[in-house]
Parts: structure tokens; C-alpha cells; sequence
């Protein structure tokens, strides 16, 4: 009896390490097969500001599935050391060639301009500068005012005109990157505009010969904007009235105005005479007399 419980034991026993057996081969398997299915991808182990060189401490090496790799990304830290980024990259961020400044570029502003492009600064007040809302990335318009005619008598009427559109703002004064609180408005002397070669001329000449304003623009809104300037004279020709949009609404949305005709009614007509009361017929009978004949009218 003990031998053949015994033997139940050790059967039992034997199964039960197959399958453990089993178990343990699939799991390493699987576990091996996923570790083959993975990339070695760079990460930002701390937050790496824009315009900053990239150093190797910045970074660590993490495993990403291959299905979940970014384009661009790197597998190595040395790869990365001493390149510059263009944008602001989180910790725990991986780090790809579209956040990076070209090999060899210097880091600072020169390493957020695009090939094609210059940054121009130019000189803003609190009213200029709309109240210190302006930032890096911000989208804005350049409006300048300024007298087109020549000589001091012809000074009598000056002329306001949008001469620059959806311009992006690099830096607000000496700040290359956003404030940790966008809400806050931080009062600047100037501003950096990324312009090409053609709109810096244009730009120069609108601050020496005038005074400038810069419009903020909604950063989704990049229609372009022809107007046709005003001059002194027709600021007393009044303005119509449009509804007010709703914040960060897109003018597609907006309510369309539409002059509604006026209606004018048709002058009153004159009331028709009334007719003249028809006499009340009489009765009559009409009488022979021999050859002659009359009708005789009763009252």
C-alpha cells in the first residue's frame, strides 16, 4: 500500500516538473523572441532646452519595440553629444534627427533660424509689443505708419499698412525659449522676427522711415490679408459693425454679416368714394286715353 502511494507521489511529481519544465522553456523563449523584437532607442533623461548643445550625461539608452521607434531615432549617446536642439525635448522624450540643428551648428538663436531665413530684431513698447504678450513662437503681423509724401507741407496725412504677414517671433528680448507660464505677460524692449533676406529690407526701411506695430495672429490662422491701408482722412468715415467671434474660433466658423434690405412700406392709399345712393324707384301705371298713351307715377 505504501509502495503504491508512493509511486502515486512520484508520478504525480514527475508530471508536475514536465510541465513546470514546459512552462519555463516557453516563457525564456517568448521572453528572448521579445527581446530580439527590440531597438535600442536615445532618450532625454533630463529636460534639454531649445537652442542648448546636447551633452552625453543628457542622455540614457532605453529598449522601444521596432513598431514603436521613431523615425531618426538614435541607439547611442555618443552619436548625440555636442548636436544642438531646435526644440524643446521633455525627459524621458527620445531624441530624433527632426529635433536637431544640423552637425556643426552653433548653439544659441543661429541653431533655430531656417536654411533660407534671417532673424531680425526690432525695437518694441508695451503698446508695440501688445502688452507683453508676445513670445517665442508667437505668429504676428508687421503694421507700419508712416507718410509716403515728400517735403513737410505734404505731412498732413500719413498712411497705416500691413507691409509683413504671419511673421514667427524667435526671441522675446533676450529669451530664445517660451516662459513657464504663457498666461504671464513679460514686458520687452524688442523682439526677434525670423524673416527672409527680401522682407528684412522691407522691414529695415519700415522702422527707419516709420513707426512700428506688431498684430498678434491665432497660430492656425495662416490666410493672407489684403488691405489696402488707411489714410487720416478716412478714419472719420466710421466702421461697420461685426459680431464679436468666440475665442479661438476659425474665420470659416465666424457668422456671416449680411445687409439685411430695408423694407419701405407703400404710401397708404386713398380711400375710394363711396358711390352716390341710387334713387328709390317709384311705382307707376300707365294709362290709354283714346289714341294717346301716358304712365302715371305714383308717390
Amino acid at each position: 500500500m505504501r509502495n503504491k502511494r508512493l509511486l502515486i507521489v512520484l508520478v504525480g511529481a514527475l508530471i508536475f516538473g514536465v510541465l513546470a519544465a514546459v512552462s519555463v522553456s516557453k516563457y525564456l523563449s517568448s521572453a528572448q523572441a521579445y527581446t530580439k523584437s527590440l531597438n535600442k532607442v536615445a532618450v532625454a533623461k533630463v529636460a534639454i532646452p531649445i537652442g542648448s548643445k546636447i551633452v552625453a550625461e543628457q542622455i540614457m539608452v532605453v529598449q522601444f519595440p521596432k513598431e514603436s521607434t521613431p523615425d531618426g531615432a538614435y541607439e547611442s549617446a555618443e552619436k548625440l553629444a555636442g548636436r544642438v536642439a531646435v526644440v524643446n525635448i521633455a525627459a524621458r522624450e527620445p531624441i530624433t534627427e527632426a529635433r536637431l540643428a544640423a552637425e556643426g551648428t552653433a548653439a544659441g538663436l543661429s541653431a533655430v533660424i531656417p536654411e533660407g531665413y534671417r532673424a531680425m530684431t526690432v525695437k518694441v513698447d508695451d503698446a508695440a509689443g501688445i502688452s507683453g504678450f508676445i513670445q517665442p513662437g508667437t505668429m504676428v503681423d508687421v503694421v507700419v505708419t508712416i507718410d509716403p509724401a515728400e517735403g513737410v507741407a505734404s505731412r498732413q496725412d500719413p498712411v497705416s499698412k500691413i507691409v509683413l504677414q504671419n511673421i514667427k517671433v524667435l526671441a522675446s528680448g533676450q529669451n530664445i525659449d517660451k516662459p513657464e507660464n504663457e498666461r504671464e505677460a513679460q514686458s520687452v524692449k524688442s523682439v526677434t522676427l525670423q524673416v527672409t533676406p527680401e522682407q528684412s529690407e522691407k522691414l529695415a526701411l519700415a522702422a527707419n522711415e516709420g513707426k512700428l506695430s506688431l498684430i498678434m495672429r491665432n497660430q492656425i490662422d495662416q490666410g493672407d490679408e489684403q488691405t489696402p491701408g488707411v489714410r487720416k482722412r478716412n478714419l472719420l468715415s466710421g466702421d461697420m459693425a461685426m459680431p464679436a467671434p468666440e475665442p479661438g474660433s476659425l474665420k470659416s466658423e465666424q457668422p456671416k454679416s449680411e445687409a439685411k434690405p430695408v423694407r419701405r412700406s407703400a404710401p397708404a392709399a386713398k380711400p375710394a368714394a363711396a358711390p352716390a345712393p341710387q334713387p328709390t324707384p317709384r311705382a307707376s301705371v300707365e294709362m290709354i286715353e283714346g289714341a294717346k298713351k301716358r304712365s302715371v307715377e305714383f308717390p
